[in-house]
């Protein structure tokens, strides 16, 4: 298949559309069910590129989950520990393979984000990890393969039409890339950065004391951060990114942005939260935003009398801002990435905030020093890769 016509471009009103190989060779997808659209292979082929990477350069199968040709999710195929199988909602499904277990963990870093999600997988789709997709609520997935159960199952899904997206794996774009704006051919050479463990040599803080897993993280986090529409921060523990800020015109407010969701990720699994006891009527959607409500300073809104017996058996103590801010506070071992420098130690002391201890940026500001002193006085360990990672 040479081109595919698409429905229309990112907007209704944007046709005609189609996806085609400039030097007319076959397309790298077939197409296995569904129609997908302009936006799909957006996410299909930036996700796709992402997992690639995480699997080469973590060895795990690894899943992300886009939403608007940025991560909402990213991780690596660690087992889920009982609090995080009950926080992502597949406590019921028993163990999960490596594959689905990655993609249950990309899925629930940021629920609300991840909803109506687009899904890249590094390995074939397996039973396990097509039963989950068939859970959710999601546009569709493109993978490498698909076992022939994976494959029914997932085409039961939005009655039968789900899109489903095959890639040869062995895949090689041209070096280099070409785009339209405004009738303007942009070009450049593709972003062909290997990211791995020499990038993160250059330790510049006090603190040199970086673990395997740590390392790990960062490598996690600045690939992320390499498909992620720029300015944009990513926060990362034990395997799985959990919160990321993407889009924001300053860094801080990025910083800040991928914090609050990564503060919303632990207090998912608080007592306060994992105790809710809700109606068993309603669906997990409405579970998420329900719970996410609770957890803001908008908590009335589904604890008002009359409101709250539309989600809850029984009505919830308010989760105070002092009780929060406890929980918070036990948060530690989080690895933060950056893809450009951050400019102010404000970025740092948003950061500690989260329990980031690692850090990985650029580094080059003018006020590189003023960075490392903040990270010393937390104590945190920080590299420079000198490797900038803009994505647009």
């Amino acid at each position: 298949m040479k081109e595919l016509e698409l429905k229309y471009g990112c907007n209704p009103n944007q046709k005609p559309s189609k996806i085609y190989m400039e030097n007319g060779a076959d397309l790298p997808i077939q197409v296995l069910n569904g129609r997908p659209g302009y936006i799909n292979f957006l996410d299909a082929f930036n996700g796709w590129q992402l997992v690639k990477e995480l699997k080469e350069a973590t060895g795990l199968p690894a899943a992300t989950s886009f939403k608007h040709v940025s991560p909402a999710g990213a991780a690596v195929g660690r087992p889920l520990t009982d609090t995080l199988a009950k926080i992502y909602w597949v406590d019921d499904l028993g163990p999960l393979s490596p594959l689905a277990c990655a993609y249950a963990r990309a899925r629930g870093a940021d629920r609300m984000s991840s909803f109506g999600d687009f899904i890249s997988l590094s390995d074939v789709c397996d039973p396990d990890t097509a039963m989950l997709i068939k859970r959710e609520v999601s546009d569709g997935v493109i993978a490498p393969g698909y076992t022939e159960e994976a494959l029914e199952i997932l085409k039961t899904k939005k009655k039968g039409n789900y899109n489903i997206i095959q890639i040869d794996p062995d895949y090689r774009p041209d070096p280099q890339e070409k785009k339209q704006v405004f009738g303007v051919t942009f070009q450049q050479g593709r972003n062909e950065l290997k990211i791995d463990r020499a990038l993160l040599s250059n330790v510049v803080t006090k603190n040199r004391d970086i673990p395997d897993q740590a390392l790990e993280d960062m490598m996690i986090a600045l690939i992320v951060l390499k498909y992620t529409q720029s300015n944009s921060v990513c926060y990362v523990k034990d395997g799985q990114a959990i919160g990321i800020g993407a889009g924001q015109q300053s860094r801080v407010h990025c910083t800040r942005l991928a914090g609050s969701k990564a503060d919303n990720w632990f207090l998912r699994q608080s007592p306060q939260v994992l105790g809710l006891k809700f109606l068993d009527t309603i669906g997990r959607p409405e579970r998420d935003n329900a719970i996410d409500v609770y957890m803001s300073e908008d908590y009335m809104d589904v604890l008002a009398e009359g409101t709250w017996q539309q989600y809850f058996a029984e009505k919830p103590p308010v989760f105070t801002r002092e009780e929060k801010r406890a929980w918070l506070d036990q948060m530690e071992d989080v690895t933060l990435g950056s893809d450009a420098f951050f400019p102010f130690g404000d970025n740092i002391d948003r950061a500690y905030k989260s329990g980031v201890k690692y850090v990985a940026q650029p580094g080059g500001s003018i006020r590189d020093q003023a960075v490392i002193d903040t990270c010393d006085q937390y104590g945190m360990a920080m590299v420079f890769t000198g490797i900038r990672l803009f994505h647009h």
